[in-house]
């Protein structure tokens, strides 16, 4: 398989329009990386510069160690799995696969027996001889990876591969791709909008914003360690909760102070909070890290805070609970036991040693 490079990769439209902007990013052989992102971020351009089929406008794209900017799609050693799946609607399974080898003229038993082969892995044997019309949208998305896998590329690129799947097919294909890749040991590049299918898929996650990557990580340091608001607030379900507090500084400690709510930063973040004394900074907590009083064994008064109950979500083992303090709106993630009911006054912990603050200006991270 291959490493992928890209060196200050920029892609600009017509009217100065920016897809990606001073991309760099390195793709380790046999690596899963996901580029993730809200809509019209740059990851799909970034994916098609690579594939060859956006024309990159500045800098340099490497595969296995070969400049590709000037090479076409067909001579780059990759393949690719579409949005739509892009089958061929009047041929069977196995004659879609079957199809790019054709066209490179490979002898039929050695089609033969990589359609055969890509199949078994992926399950779909006795659907070769059906055409896409009688497949479901799971079927047809195998079908699409097969045609992929037959290649035996140095590089497969997937762009948003499940969007059309429901809930509960994406969920089943995503632990089918990743088995997929432990299997291959290929270097995959996959595109997605979806913060839980990067967290859950990809050994490094690139997240984009505005054509400008922001943070390239493992899922976890991604999770626990965001390097500014967005990136905390696009990773993890429901997203961190913000809110906009003054430090201030007591013989006691340091605090944020919302308001109606002070709170006590642990020790670990005080020398990094000094020069924040009577500013304005973004305080972030996500909903896990915030409990019910009721349930907590780790209330002080330094870390808990009043609030009311405004909406309550039943998710089935856990519920979430939208609560305000007259001044913010945040979200607590509990047990399916809190009894909380709207309108009830309830104090919620925050866990201190998980909190995050922003720079208001900036919005980068300070803790």
């Amino acid at each position: 398989m291959a490493r992928v490079v890209l060196k200050k990769a920029t892609k600009l439209y017509p009217g100065g329009i920016i897809g990606a902007k001073d991309i760099d990013l390195e793709i380790a052989d046999k690596e899963f990386c996901v580029l993730v992102g809200p809509s019209g971020c740059g990851k799909s351009t970034t994916l098609r510069m690579i594939a060859g089929l956006e024309e990159v406008t500045e800098g340099e794209i490497y595969i296995d160690d070969r400049l590709v900017n000037d090479i076409p799609p067909k001579n780059r050693d990759i393949a690719m799995v579409f949005q739509n799946y892009a089958l061929y609607p009047h041929m069977t399974a196995y004659e879609n696969m079957a199809f790019a080898l054709k066209l490179r003229k490979y002898p039929k038993e050695e089609i033969k027996r990589r359609v055969e082969e890509a199949a078994d892995i992926l399950g779909i044997r006795p659907l070769l001889n059906r055409r896409p019309k009688a497949l479901s949208g799971g079927e047809r998305q195998r079908v699409a990876v097969g045609r992929a896998i037959v290649r035996k590329p140095k590089v497969f690129l997937f762009d948003e591969p499940l969007s059309n799947l429901d809930a509960k097919m994406r969920v089943q294909m995503r632990t089918e791709l990743s088995k997929l890749h432990d299997r291959l040991q290929a270097t995959m590049i996959y595109v997605t909008h979806d913060q839980v299918e990067a967290m859950t898929m990809g050994d490094r996650i690139a997240i984009l914003k505005d054509g400008i990557i922001h943070q390239v990580a493992d899922p976890i340091t991604l999770y626990d360690q965001p390097v500014n608001k967005f990136v905390a607030g696009f990773i993890g379900t429901p997203p961190m909760n913000f809110m906009e507090c003054q430090v201030v500084r007591k013989e006691s400690g340091i605090y944020i102070n919302e308001g109606n709510y002070e709170v006590k930063v642990s020790k670990r973040m005080e020398n990094a909070l000094l020069s924040y004394v009577n500013k304005a900074v973004i305080f972030g907590i996500r909903p896990e890290d915030i409990y019910d009083r009721l349930y907590s064994a780790g209330a002080t008064r330094d870390n808990t805070i009043s609030s009311t109950v405004e909406v309550v979500e039943p998710m089935g083992a856990e519920k979430l609970l939208h609560l305000t303090t007259g001044k913010s709106i945040f979200i607590a993630r509990v047990s399916s036991h809190n009894k909380a009911k709207v309108n009830q006054d309830i104090e919620t912990v925050f866990d201190m040693d998980k909190i995050h603050i922003f720079d208001k200006e900036t919005e980068k991270a300070v803790v």
